[in-house]
């Protein structure tokens, strides 16, 4: 459903996409996971046919993006990462505008904008301007409002950002439904865990190009294996317990800066036990000890030499 061979924009010298490459089949969530700056947002105002790329080629729903951008806007819904909706309109005067300037006429306008409002919990709110609704429910209604005109492909440009943990979670169940019906649904983010939780596949974008694509779980396998994360009470039993993991593992623990957590790097589940035993007769005092898998944090630090910026605009 979406296709982008080579894409390319510049703003004067800078590169913000350098050939951008793109599969996106129907009905699945692919996930652009990258910085600031990356060229996320960039890639979506391209594919939605917002902004014309420099060079390169861009199909959505099997329309050209650059030869016929109009037939492209008929077929997508965009969500960017600022709200779209007008202030000074209720919830439902919103979406009703909307289905008007989509020609779904008037009776077709108010249908849909009821559905949309039960949808997304909003039935309570409806005649409220929006200018008093909370964050989560601007952004359920911005949504709301990229879906009137019952898109195929969904553009959603960082869409929880700067939410509270329960609107996040209402948003990524309806991107979930959105999916499972049939809708192919492009998704930027920084929210590591998000990206984990939609996406079906994941492309990494850092400097404008894509460094790494896969499942989530390829690109935590690329990683490499687990680790056991010993986490010690005391910084002075640092050098002990390096030497008894060392011991157990075959292979010398990297002590972490803080200096008081060690990590082993393992999938062995029965070297957790034999740790908690070793690190007591050692007199070794832990916090806490697990065995963690790679996480897309994991994913992200190895690629691009630095952690997310977790909750960033």
């Amino acid at each position: 459903m979406i296709i982008a061979e080579k894409l390319v924009k510049t703003y004067g010298e800078v590169r913000a996409v350098d050939g951008l490459d793109l599969l996106v089949p129907q009905g699945t969530v692919f996930g652009l996971l990258g910085p600031n700056g990356a060229g996320k947002t960039t890639s979506v105002r391209m594919l939605a046919s917002l902004c014309a790329p420099d060079s390169g080629r861009a199909v959505v729903a099997g329309i050209d993006v650059v030869r016929k951008p109009r037939e492209v806007r008929k077929v997508m819904g965009l969500a960017g990462q600022y709200s779209a909706v007008d202030d000074n309109l209720t919830g439902r005067q919103n979406l009703d505008m909307i289905g008007r300037l989509h020609h779904l006429g008037a009776a077709a306008a108010r249908t849909r904008a009821e559905e949309l409002l039960r949808r997304f919990d909003l039935v309570d709110a409806a005649d409220r301007q929006a200018r008093g609704y909370s964050g989560g429910m601007r952004r359920r209604l911005d949504l709301a409002g990229a879906l009137v005109g019952r898109p195929r492909v969904l553009f959603l440009d960082e869409p929880t950002t700067g939410l509270d943990p329960r609107s996040r979670q209402q948003l990524w169940d309806v991107v979930q439904d959105l999916a499972d019906t049939g809708t192919t649904v492009l998704l930027t983010t920084q929210y590591l865990e998000e990206a984990d939780r939609l996406a079906a596949e994941i492309a990494v974008v850092d400097g404008g190009r894509i460094i790494a694509q896969g499942s989530p779980e390829r690109l935590k396998a690329d990683v490499g294996g687990g680790r056991l994360e010993v986490t010690l009470r005391e910084q002075a039993h640092l050098a002990v317990a390096i030497e008894v993991l060392g011991s157990l593992a075959g292979v010398r623990p990297r002590p972490h800066p803080e200096l008081t957590r060690v990590d082993v790097p393992t999938d062995d589940g029965e070297l957790l036990v034999a740790a908690v035993r070793a690190l007591d007769a050692a007199g070794v005092r832990v916090v806490d000890i697990a065995l963690r898998r790679p996480t897309l944090d994991d994913v992200f630090l190895a690629l691009t030499g630095r952690a997310a910026e977790r909750g960033a605009a």
